[in-house]
């Protein structure tokens, strides 16, 4: 046993995330390269309106939601697995969040109960799918294709396809608010990302995450309940979800079906493109901030240029396919 674990603690050394070594630093430095060179351009094209913080503010302000989501998703990857529901426990969430009962609810016990709900639900279907799939023995990628499909459809009934309104002065104040100029969900995107930062490099439950997604058969052998870990990294992703539709309730004020609508793939990514292996066993938050910063930053460069939304498309496709290129280099230089 003591062999397994040794075997186990090199096997965690070698592909872990933010952590690792000289090739997580050259990883991230490429990507802060490769967002540098997007910030020229921007300027370079559209000069002060690029560069101006009422614009800084709207990139972060759009990267703060898929930002949050793909954190999560950064931990289930990393573990081994995928999850394409996560736009569709978004959706769900803030439509339950935002019924009649709920605000009724609010009014009388305070803002909270919608948050507490978002989060709930979130945490819920997440809890659904880790089951199914480590006790089920469902694949992740038809366990989570039939909760997008349930979540959207359920959200679709409860909300009766009708965008919800938020009613509620004290949730739209408290998350409308900007203390010291910046936003209320910058910030919380930035305390998912310290804390998804600190879970996964700096704890037993990250260790694990990297042993589960490296290798399922020497973690258990190891001691690692690798079942029971693969519930707890769906519900830590399907959290996210809640914490994101939160987040993107105070932007809207509304809960809506339609939200979050191919938000997964956004989270993928961004994901790839940080550096996390589709493979599972290596995962970097860091890299996936600037993922998503990355992603982000383009978009918004087109849209200042009034370039069309296909145009964006066809540019995101090329990064992820140079960016799972490349990673499949790396990864064949190392074997």
């Amino acid at each position: 046993m003591s062999t397994v674990q040794q075997e186990e603690s090199t096997e965690v050394t070698k592909t872990r995330g933010d952590s690792g070594g000289s090739l997580g630093v050259v990883r991230n430095l490429g990507l802060v390269i490769a967002l540098v060179i997007l910030c020229v351009v921007g300027v370079m094209t559209s000069g002060d309106q690029f560069a101006s913080k009422d614009n800084v503010i709207t990139i972060l302000r759009l990267a703060s939601v898929v930002g949050v989501v793909s954190i999560g998703m950064t931990f289930v990857i990393t573990g081994g697995g995928i999850d394409l529901s996560v736009g569709a426990i978004l959706a769900l969430s803030s439509v339950w969040a935002t019924t009649t009962g709920t605000q009724s609810m609010a009014d009388d016990y305070g803002w909270i109960v919608m948050v507490l709900s978002a989060l709930l639900v979130g945490t819920a279907c997440g809890l659904i799918n880790g089951i199914v799939i480590a006790y089920g023995k469902v694949v992740p990628f038809i366990a989570t294709l039939a909760m997008l499909a349930s979540a959207r459809g359920l959200a679709e009934i409860i909300a009766d396809r009708k965008t919800q309104i938020i009613r509620n002065q004290g949730f739209t104040d408290f998350f409308g608010a900007e203390p010291l100029g910046i936003p209320v969900i910058v910030i919380m995107f930035a305390l998912v990302v310290v804390g998804g930062w600190f879970l996964l490099n700096r704890t037993t439950f990250g260790r694990r995450t990297f042993a589960v997604g490296g290798n399922p058969e020497a973690a258990r052998l190891a001691g690692i309940k690798v079942q029971r870990h693969t519930v707890y990294l769906y519900a830590l992703a399907g959290l996210t979800c809640g914490i994101a539709a939160v987040m993107l309730m105070s932007r809207t004020t509304t809960g809506s079906s339609t939200h979050g609508t191919l938000l997964e793939l956004d989270a993928i990514a961004a994901v790839v493109i940080g550096g996390t292996l589709l493979s599972g066993g290596r995962g970097t938050v860091v890299g996936t901030l600037f993922g998503v910063l990355i992603f982000t930053t383009l978009t918004n460069v087109f849209t200042l240029n009034n370039l069309s939304t296909s145009s964006q498309n066809v540019a995101k496709g090329v990064i992820i396919v140079v960016a799972v290129l490349l990673q499949q280099r790396i990864a064949n230089r190392k074997t």
